[in-house]
């Protein structure tokens, strides 16, 4: 009966959006259980560490479960949706049939093992790559509410939690979960394969709590602090003692740090921002940074926008301050190519780029991305126009591919939107150069011998002190302020 009413019932899984990113978040599902999909339609929108994606559905049905609520963070191969293709039955019809078949996942753990080994043979391939420790910690947070599959996968946790300290005496509650890790290699990511190396922990000994019969690292503190309770209990009988101490040992783990909810608020560092705050702390900590400033008076550059807002050749386009910045350091750059460049660790080279992948630096709700403009140097000013207000635009409403991020050579921020002077801007990894843009302002400034109102700025450039040295960054950020200081230098030096 179990293969007459799976085989009509398609699992579709969380892809792998943003090439080799572990994990994405459910933002916003856009079909219920009981509605009828389309191949090709979008069934519900996901945040990776990296970008909101939409995701389409592959192939016809009627929607049997949704299998995460919204802002669950689930594991990219892990399946959310089941659709049924047949054409036939009506979800309510299946759906009490589903719930026993996921409760009896811990009886029947090794006629599983089968599916699970087949599900899981692609499995590592798509979670293994890089780290992702916050999965198995985000996750037992989240609470499915009723009529999620969540609440079945609670209940396994729960049973083999019941059963953990079992697992570490070699007594008939072995096999009950035994032959799931023991009858093929224990499912882990790598960097709970690394804990239990580090720990001197056996991971098939270890009782798998995750989902699919993942081995998770709370599952292998568990497995260290059982022999760790176990001598508290000098008497030579250990399976007895080990049975009631481990029981303590996991309840208390949970408990939640103490704060003021009064006063305080606390945000779940995920996605966009924890991709963010991971790559800023690699940047600063790989790279040598140098900065240096320079303030210029722009005048004449704030001129020129005002002029080309009136020509036929940009209408419709966004036309500011920062189109003829980004041109300004395309043209340094090409007076000055070693500067866009990136340091091959592995190879000990430096790989100078003949191309410019522009980035720009955007802040959005869910954190600040750097999307970047590809070939950025062989386009013309209104073409570089039009780029640079699809890039903002797609930013702003959160569209921004992962592939609009990836292969950037230098960066630009402009802080002066948010009327700051300037500041010290760290790389974006990968990088060689970022250039912050300071407010413009009205100040005195002498100009041919008086002092007069001039519009002014200040400028800094942080650079890889690896690829570039004092010299070649100060006359990179010398020829962006000479090009905005007198902008028919566009022409001459172009």
């Amino acid at each position: 009966m179990t293969t007459m009413t799976q085989a009509p019932v398609r699992e579709f899984k969380m892809p792998d959006v943003g090439e080799g990113l572990t994990e994405a978040e459910i933002l916003k599902w856009y079909v219920q259980p009981g509605d009828t999909v389309t191949d090709g339609q979008v069934v519900c929108e996901v945040e990776t560490a990296k970008a909101a994606v939409e995701l389409p559905i592959p192939y016809d049905g009627v929607v049997r479960a949704l299998h995460f609520p919204e802002g669950t963070t689930v594991d990219v191969g892990t399946s959310i949706i089941a659709v049924d293709v047949s054409g036939g039955a009506a979800p309510e019809a299946e759906a009490p049939a589903a719930a026993p078949a996921a409760e009896a996942v811990p009886a029947e753990q090794p006629a599983e093992a089968e599916p699970t080994a087949a599900g899981s043979g692609r499995q590592p391939v798509l979670v293994g790559y890089g780290v992702a420790t916050s999965a198995t910690r985000r996750r037992p947070r989240k609470t499915a509410p009723d009529g999620f599959a969540q609440q079945a996968v609670a209940g396994v946790r729960t049973e083999l939690n019941g059963h953990a300290p079992a697992a570490q005496v070699p007594a008939a509650p072995v096999p009950a979960a035994g032959p799931v890790a023991g009858a093929q290699r224990p499912l882990a990511k790598p960097p709970v394969r690394k804990l239990a190396k580090d720990l001197g922990v056996d991971l098939a000994t270890v009782t798998p709590t995750g989902p699919d019969g993942i081995v998770t690292r709370e599952d292998v503190h568990a497995a260290v602090a059982a022999p760790e309770a176990g001598p508290t209990a000098p008497e030579p009988g250990a399976p007895a003692p080990e049975v009631p101490s481990v029981a303590p040992v996991s309840t208390p783990a949970p408990a939640p740090a103490s704060y003021d909810t009064a006063r305080e608020t606390r945000i779940p560092v995920k996605g966009v921002r924890k991709a963010t705050a991971a790559a800023m702390v690699g940047s600063a900590f790989t790279a040598p940074h140098v900065t240096e400033f320079v303030t210029v008076d722009v005048t004449r550059t704030m001129k020129l926008v005002e002029e080309l807002k009136q020509d036929k050749e940009f209408a419709g386009l966004r036309v500011n301050p920062l189109l003829l910045i980004a041109k300004a350091l395309l043209v340094a750059i090409r007076r000055n190519p070693g500067v866009n460049a990136s340091w091959d660790e592995t190879a000990q080279e430096i790989v100078v780029k003949h191309y410019v992948n522009l980035g720009i630096a955007a802040a959005t709700p869910r954190g600040l991305i750097v999307p970047n403009i590809k070939d950025a140097h062989a386009k013309t000013l209104p073409q570089l126009a039009e780029s640079l207000g699809e890039l903002v635009s797609t930013a702003r409403d959160g569209k921004t591919s992962p592939s609009a991020m990836q292969a950037g050579t230098v960066t630009i921020t402009n802080v002066g939107v948010f009327g700051v002077d300037t500041g010290t801007p760290i790389l974006n990894p990968g990088e060689s150069a970022i250039l912050a843009v300071g407010a413009i302002k009205l100040q005195p400034w002498v100009h041919k011998g008086k002092v007069k109102p001039r519009q002014v700025t200040t400028l800094a450039l942080s650079f890889d002190h690896r690829l570039v040295d004092g010299e070649l960054g100060s006359k990179v950020l010398a020829d962006v302020a000479a090009i905005l200081e007198q902008p028919k230098r566009l022409i001459s030096w172009a």
